[in-house]
């Protein structure tokens, strides 16, 4: 009976979210029926909304119907059962039929789709929670570090020297603070008391702590930065989380908060501000180091494995470095090496036009993505374009590969520079871009490594990224197709069209 029950349900949702043809792609989490839609305006929202297994619809990168848990299990299966018998109703398409942008984007969702759930390893869910921490505060890293930039050339230029200072204190009152909104937000992400982690992270920045000596040593004010507030924020949700457990009820109000800032913030203080210290010192050597010695060498290793690694989800575990190269320098040397890989994907999907001059659709999908692209948006092309089509994926990686190569080989020549806040990559770098040896030097050196990396991106993808199979395949129009179908009968007196008439070149 509740086998019937559960089909029923699935068999309710479907023609709710348009039919067979409609859905991409099937999974379910603890309580949610997650789909990948091909076309989202078929879907009625407030119908499904009132079926009684219906708790809710949500809508992100799939759309999510709520049905809760236990129930979703059950039905799962019944609407995957309902779509694959939906579909083998249906007759199979043509052999010349072309493949079109929306197919490809269709397919590129579901390899996201696809990859996000391997990603959902204890690993990279950690991983992803941590970027959870850092990413609301992205808003202000950007403003601030236009803000810093701006403040640097004006007092290079000598110009309105009375704005100066104030500039400065933009600029500078966030990342001073900074440790206080990590806590605040890792508090909140690992459900804890957000407020209690601030204050736990703001022992970190207080001034007074110099006056302590831990580890034979006086402390500093910032010392262990953003990576002392995640962790004492951290500690300070599992000190709560103890108390909320074994504090009567009575006088929780009280003893939990007290408890939770004296024990975490001793810990804090006579021993994670000291190794968080100690780590977070390593770590801008290291970034230092790596760059003056194999900056070519680790250009091109950064900049060609960047696009892979986000797919795997393991980007998220650079932000916290992001965020400390930030704090202890003033800007990451890093991210404009990763954004090479940007630079990659946009001259691999340039080739990719150029290749498919018939195929209206994908070219169509290029050119409405590329100015996104250009401003370091590159998800419509990946997932659209180059993903789905495979070699030109591998070979946008190769352009991020040479791009990645040449900043980093002016690193090792000396000209350091990173940018101020991490997000924007691309041609939304440049106002972010600081370094050691003026403006001029390093805004030619990120644009030289952009250039390399649209040309080298381009090149190997016109070069090596189709066999004749795919071009054959996809480097069809719809005139194409209509000159391969039966040629429709003519009404008496007319005359047959020439035969070997060839179809006339969509996109040229």
């Amino acid at each position: 009976m509740s086998t019937d029950k559960n089909r029923a349900t699935a068999a309710a949702i479907l023609p709710l979210v348009g039919g067979p043809d409609n859905v991409l792609n099937i999974a379910h989490c603890m309580t949610r029926l997650r789909i990948t839609l091909r076309d989202r305006s078929l879907v009625q929202d407030e119908a499904l909304k009132a079926l009684p297994a219906v708790m809710g619809v949500v809508e992100d990168d799939t759309y999510q119907i709520v049905l809760g848990p236990g129930t979703v299990a059950r039905v799962t299966p019944e609407f995957e059962a309902l779509v694959a018998e939906g579909r083998s109703a249906e007759p199979a398409p043509a052999a010349s039929h072309a493949v079109t942008a929306d197919e490809l984007a269709a397919q590129g969702a579901a390899i996201k789709n696809a990859q996000k759930t391997k990603n959902s390893t204890p690993f990279k869910l950690f991983l992803r929670r941590i970027a959870n921490i850092f990413v609301p505060l992205i808003p202000a890293l950007i403003g601030c570090g236009i803000i810093a930039g701006l403040n640097g050339f004006l007092t290079n230029m000598g110009w309105v020297p009375a704005v100066v200072p104030a500039l400065a204190a933009m600029a500078s009152g966030f990342m001073s603070l900074i440790a206080v909104f990590v806590g605040y937000n890792t508090a909140k992400e690992f459900g804890g008391t957000a407020v209690l982690g601030g204050a736990v992270a703001a022992i970190i920045v207080f001034p007074g702590v110099a006056k302590i000596d831990a580890f034979g040593q006086q402390l500093s004010p910032g010392q262990g930065g953003v990576l002392g507030a995640l962790a004492a924020a951290l500690l300070a949700v599992q000190v709560e989380k103890w108390c909320r457990k074994w504090v009567p009820e009575a006088l929780d109000v009280l003893v939990t908060p007290t408890l939770t800032v004296l024990i975490s913030g001793l810990v804090t203080i006579f021993g994670l501000m000291f190794v968080a210290g100690e780590v977070s010192s390593a770590i801008g050597t290291f970034a230092t180091w790596l760059l003056a010695t194999g900056g070519a060498f680790a250009g091109l290793v950064l900049g060609g494995l960047f696009l892979p690694l986000v797919m795997l989800g393991l980007h998220q575990a650079l932000i916290p470095i992001h965020t400390t190269l930030i704090e202890q320098t003033g800007y990451t040397v890093l991210l404009p090496i990763l954004a090479m890989a940007g630079a990659g994907q946009v001259g691999a999907a340039i080739a990719v036009y150029y290749k498919l001059p018939r195929n209206r659709s994908i070219r169509t999908t290029i050119k409405s993505a590329l100015p996104a692209g250009f401003l370091g948006v590159g998800e419509p092309l990946i997932y659209g374009v180059s993903l789905p089509l495979g070699r030109p994926f591998i070979t946008a990686c190769v352009g991020g590969a040479a791009g990645g190569a040449f900043v980093g080989l002016f690193n090792q020549l000396g000209t350091s520079f990173g940018s101020t806040a991490i997000g924007p990559s691309g041609w939304a770098l440049f106002p972010l871009l600081d370094g050691k040896s003026g403006m001029g030097m390093t805004i030619a050196i990120y644009a030289g490594g952009l250039a390399v990396g649209y040309l080298v991106g381009f090149a190997a993808t016109y070069f090596f990224g189709f066999t004749q199979q795919m071009l054959t395949e996809f480097n069809t129009g719809p005139d194409a197709e209509a000159a391969q179908a039966p040629a429709p009968a003519t009404q008496a007196g007319e005359p047959a069209p020439a035969a070997g008439t060839a179809p006339v070149p969509v996109g040229r």
